[in-house]
């Protein structure tokens, strides 16, 4: 650099200092002038409050069992050990995180005791019907808003091993394990995963052998990767356990298979043969004591085996209805997608909690004056702010009906329909937990600084949830399993010379839809546009899929590693099934309500969920579906069905009837949680410093 343009350099930034040190007061900036001191204005004295009715839309949501979930909801408020605590004028509760982790867990417990004595969970084993059935589901989704760590240690408990109990055994198992289950006399844990499988069940390697001279199954942990991992209850108070384990009868290995044993005795004690170890501290989820378990020759009565599917006689002979070895595997794994479908749906609603606190505070939070003189504007009232919240409010609604959709066709399972509910479940597990991670994300971002405080909720969830993207099914493995799936069917309606039937693949007998060259905003609002775009989509992938699979089995490859080979397009097409299915579903729901403003209103979310669906997947330009001037029609769409939803913001949030207590201080009056005198000891402080604030 030559010693002149250093020099100029030296001197243009004292220039710049000096303008800032001593600036002209006779250039005047209302704009930058001071103004008076903010002040919270809740967004129900200005935002619209009658466009439709909030009850209305929240029967719609919920669906079942509301009356149910407000007295759970009020039996949480109203209780010390749920940990109420007035911040800013309004009453919260929400654990206390910053215990250790053996008192996490340990209030976990203390709260399920709590709900226990107060009849939550009657019913939940040993109740009959659909009715019973409901009230449990929305209970534990009540809990879940509460606490991630409650429900899944409740949820392990009931579902998991009261669900192996009740669905893998027989009536001698119901009998003798049920009621204790419900009424929590023993406490019970799942152990199936184990440090070197997970998603594989299929390749676990505990090992049970039977001995006719004891009558007793003798069960092993061969090698370290046999352990039991991650088993939620093992670690302080599990006193049994479900082991899934390989059954070696007489040299021959019969498949995985379902164990009772127990783990504590009456006086908490580990039994026999048995060692546990904690898993330690996680990212989330320190409420849930998880653990792992080795077995040394542990042995259990011969009545122990959950034989609803396969038995061994008291000498000795494997028994089974199902030869086939791989149709038994599937047998035992149907009645574990009550995991998924809980997973799925409780996903959704922290989303839910996610964008409740991050809306109510972007209608009450101002930031930068748009024009001189001129207050600071609304953070909603950005459009990229609009961008950032409202499709993903779209999204939080279609997959909130569409999670009911898949609680009734688990609540109304069959044998015949177990294979849709396999699919389906697999599909949304994946597609709503995806879509949690990525709304509390965009949320936490949305609100600043404040996101990051435990107190408001929306970062701590990010960590609390993570799991889920992993547990009951790594997303990309079940993704790839809806692709597998599809192409079965595919297959056998190509062989058969069949309609395609179930799945709501019966779009794919018709004649392609063809999508305009260029599009206006009523086509492009239009079910028939979206829904035939989305058809288009899907029948196109599953058509390569079903191709390139196809090529490499000619080519000599196992069915197997053509179906890796494809893996990409495996995870466009299970995208594009579930997107289409959450679509129908949500069309369906609002067609069936008759017309007026909430209808209207849902039709703007039904928009908004099709379009930015096609905008966010580069599929649809990647293999020619539209045309680009046709993509960017559809951008321009999203922008302005922001604003259409806009006014509609704060009565969509307040629809998901969720109280303000689960909700955060950030929500509502902010100013004041922030306050001095909301400070833990600020009275006391006060005096320390003689009664003077600093300037």
């Amino acid at each position: 650099m030559s010693t002149s343009r250093s020099s100029d350099l030296v001197s243009r930034r004292t220039r710049v200092i000096s303008a800032h040190l001593n600036p002209d007061q006779s250039q005047s900036h209302p704009s930058l002038a001071p103004s008076p001191c903010i002040s919270y204005h809740p967004p129900e004295l200005s935002e619209p409050r009658f466009a439709f009715d909030t009850a209305d839309m929240r029967k719609l949501l919920d669906e079942h069992n509301l009356e149910d979930r407000d007295w759970l909801f009020n039996m949480i408020m109203q209780a010390d050990c749920f940990c109420p605590r007035v911040v800013g004028g309004k009453v919260f509760v929400l654990p206390d995180y910053n215990q250790t982790m053996e008192q996490q867990r340990e209030m976990t417990m203390k709260r399920i005791e709590y709900m226990l004595h107060r009849g939550v969970f009657d019913g939940w084993l040993t109740g009959t019907g659909l009715d019973s059935e409901m009230r449990k589901f929305a209970l534990l989704e009540v809990i879940g808003i509460y606490d991630h760590s409650l429900s899944i240690k409740i949820g392990v408990h009931f579902f998991l091993w009261g669900g192996a109990v009740q669905f893998f055994g027989t009536q001698r198992h119901h009998t003798k394990w049920l009621k204790d289950t419900e009424t929590y006399k023993i406490k019970g844990c799942f152990a199936m995963t184990e440090l070197g499988h997970g998603s594989n069940v299929r390749g676990i390697e505990t090992i049970t052998t039977y001995d006719p001279s004891t009558k007793e199954f003798v069960i092993n942990t061969p090698c370290e990767s046999a352990q039991k991992y991650w088993i939620g209850g093992a670690a302080n108070h599990a006193t049994h356990t479900v082991v899934f384990s390989q059954l070696n009868i007489n040299g021959k290995n019969e498949g995985v298979h379902a164990f009772i044993a127990q783990m504590r005795d009456e006086d908490d004690n580990i039994c026999p043969n048995i060692r546990i170890a904690d898993c330690g501290h996680k990212v989330g989820l320190n409420g849930v004591d998880n653990g792992r378990i080795w077995f040394d020759n542990v042995r259990i009565p011969r009545e122990n085996i959950l034989n609803l599917v396969a038995d061994v006689s008291p000498d000795g002979q494997y028994l089974s209805a199902i030869k086939d070895p791989d149709q038994r595997f599937g047998a035992f794994m149907a009645p574990l997608t009550s995991g998924r479908v809980t997973i799925a749906v409780n996903s959704i609603y922290q989303s839910k909690i996610g964008l409740a606190i991050a809306i109510r505070y972007s209608l009450t939070r101002r930031a930068f004056s748009v024009a001189a003189n001129e207050p600071e504007t609304l953070l909603l009232d950005y459009p990229s702010h609009q961008r950032r919240l409202l499709p993903l409010l779209a999204k939080s609604y279609a997959m909130s009906i569409s999670g009911n959709r898949l609680k009734t066709i688990y609540w109304t399972r069959t044998p015949q329909t177990n294979k849709i509910l396999h699919v389906v479940s697999s599909a949304f597990k994946a597609t709503f937990s995806w879509h949690n991670m990525r709304t509390l994300q965009e949320c936490r971002e949305a609100c600043g600084g404040q996101g990051l405080k435990t107190e408001n909720r929306i970062g701590h969830l990010k960590s609390e949830y993570d799991v889920q993207l992993t547990f009951e099914g790594d997303n990309n493995v079940l993704m790839q399993q809806v692709s597998k799936a599809l192409f079965a069917e595919y297959v056998t309606a190509k062989k058969k010379h069949v309609p395609f039937k179930g799945l709501g693949l019966e779009h794919m007998n018709n004649p392609q839809p063809v999508i305009p060259s260029s599009v206006t905003s009523s086509t492009l609002r239009s079910s028939q546009f979206q829904n035939d775009i989305l058809c288009i989509r899907e029948r196109d992938l599953l058509n390569r899929f079903a191709g390139e699979v196809s090529q490499h089995i000619a080519k000599g490859q196992s069915r197997e590693y053509a179906f890796l080979s494809s893996y990409v397009l495996a995870e466009e097409l299970g995208r594009a099934f579930s997107e289409r299915a959450i679509y129908q579903n949500f069309l369906e729901a609002e067609a069936g309500l008759p017309a007026g403003p909430m209808k209207d209103v849902l039709g703007l979310l039904r928009s908004m969920y099709a379009l930015i669906s096609i905008e966010e997947d580069t599929s649809f330009l990647h293999y020619g579906y539209m045309k680009l001037e046709v993509a960017a029609a559809v951008r321009n769409e999203v922008t302005k069905l922001c604003g259409d939803l806009r006014p509609h913001a704060l009565l969509l949030v307040s629809s998901f009837g969720i109280p303000d207590a689960f909700l955060a201080p950030i929500g509502f009056d902010w100013i004041e949680a922030n306050a001095w005198a909301s400070c833990p000891g600020a009275s006391r402080l006060w005096k320390i410093h003689g009664g003077v604030t600093s300037t």
